[in-house]
């Protein structure tokens, strides 16, 4: 089946590459000329571990190419996919469309016989009803259907999740669409994966369901620890408690510094304006949006006691600042907040991350960029670990405090522990949820 993925972003290369590995010919198209001269060099514009091996494996096989004219790529195929940018608009937290009606609207022009126009973004209920008028204005002799294709991509383990998944969503309005979208899909039907067919609404609400359920878990037990903080509970072990529940689960039951990153925090904010807009306020959401705030500002207060009131010409070494381990993406990571915070107060703020440095660079000016946590560390008044990398979970903590000023270590995705800590000579240490 021939495939053109409209936007080369995080959820439209990974999907391309993994579509074309199911044995579909794909064309990923991008307007940015100089990302497409990275892909067909063979070079992979974001961070995501394997990619890069099944990107060229796709290529040298025929399977896979780039473009940036989607005239060329739209002809013939039977099913574009729109994979662009939904981030959130300034000012009301609604989704900004505009690069998927943009799209839309391009995909009509170029239309040469039936396709299906599949939305893989995230977007708002009732968006793929938009973008089928959008198509038929457009284009009015066009001969196509329009589907909902959420994604559900973890960052990180991106191509397990596409070719093992949870479950495949799509929404479609005709028996014709849905044919598509399951022939594009076979290889994981054959394999017994859950494939999900239901109406477009309802494809388009579980995605932000799910998220925004996701976010309300971390930011729960966020709270809890807070409060696990003042009675003297350990939360990694309420974690535990809870997480051996069946009806529950352990996954997203890890107190940090906040949830981050490409969806959650737009997607909370866009569904929050859903519900405001249909009088259904979303109460849940909203507080939960309001709590992930607060979560960020708290650890800002756990570092200024750590730096004893204040980080005017204090040292603090800040290990990872991407929003999650194995990824470069550095958008609405809690680092983003916690960071200029230091700086805004005084501190030298020295960073190390395997792979934040692209495009944290711009984001966080005014910070030291080094490769070695324990030169980070050199003279240092605090060491914040802020992002759990595995570089940063076999730390010789006993040199890291040798090295520092004042040995003290703010452990903020609870990787050590006191015992360890004091052990290795810190004088203060502070973890979420169990001080």
């Amino acid at each position: 089946m021939r495939i053109a993925m409209i936007g080369t972003g995080y959820v439209g290369l990974v999907s391309g590459v993994c579509f074309s590995d199911f044995g579909h010919d794909v064309i990923c198209v991008d307007k940015d000329p100089r990302k497409i001269e990275m892909l067909e060099a063979g070079e992979v514009p974001i961070y995501e571990p394997g990619l890069d091996v099944l990107m060229a494996k796709n290529v040298e096989a025929g399977r896979l190419t780039f473009s940036t004219d989607l005239a060329a790529a739209v002809d013939g195929a039977e099913a574009v996919f729109i994979a662009v940018g939904t981030p959130t608009r300034r000012g009301d937290g609604h989704a900004d469309l505009s690069f998927v009606m943009a799209a839309a609207e391009e995909v009509a022009a170029a239309l040469t016989g039936y396709a299906v126009i599949v939305t893989k973004s995230t977007v708002p209920v009732g968006t793929n009803r938009k973008v089928k008028q959008a198509v038929a204005k457009a284009n009015p002799e066009a001969q196509f259907d329009v589907a909902s294709n959420p994604e559900f991509l973890r960052e990180g383990a991106a191509i397990n999740d596409f070719m093992r998944p949870d479950r495949v969503v799509v929404g479609v309005q005709t028996e014709r669409a849905g044919e598509v979208m399951e022939e594009i899909y076979r290889p994981l039907f054959l394999r017994d994966f859950p494939i999900i067919t239901t109406d477009l609404e309802s494809a388009e609400m579980i995605k932000y369901a799910a998220n925004a359920f996701l976010a309300t878990k971390i930011t729960f037990i966020n709270e809890i620890a807070a409060l696990c903080e003042r009675v003297g509970a350990d939360v990694k072990e309420v974690s535990r408690g809870m997480g051996l529940d069946g009806r529950i689960g352990s996954k997203f039951l890890h107190a940090g510094p906040g949830y981050g990153g490409s969806c959650f925090p737009k997607d909370t904010s866009a569904l929050a304006r859903i519900g405001q807009e249909h009088a259904v306020p979303q109460h849940i959401v909203e507080t939960v949006i309001r709590v992930n705030d607060h979560v960020k500002h708290r650890m800002i207060e756990k570092l200024r006691d750590l730096c004893d009131g204040g980080f005017n010409g204090k040292t603090i070494a800040v290990l990872g600042v991407t929003f999650k381990p194995n990824t470069d993406d550095m958008r609405d990571a809690p680092s983003l907040t916690i960071v200029p915070a230091l700086v805004g107060g005084g501190a030298k703020v020295r960073v190390v991350d395997p792979q934040g440095k692209r495009e944290g660079e711009a984001l966080l000016p005014g910070v030291s960029w080094l490769e070695d946590p324990y030169k980070a560390a050199n003279n240092a008044d605090l060491v914040v670990i802020l992002t759990e990398w595995n570089e940063f979970r076999a730390l010789d903590l006993k040199r890291i405090a040798k090295k520092m000023a004042h040995p003290r270590l703010a452990d903020l995705r609870n990787i050590y522990g006191a015992k360890d800590a004091k052990r290795a000579g810190f004088e203060a240490y502070a973890s979420v949820g169990r001080d």
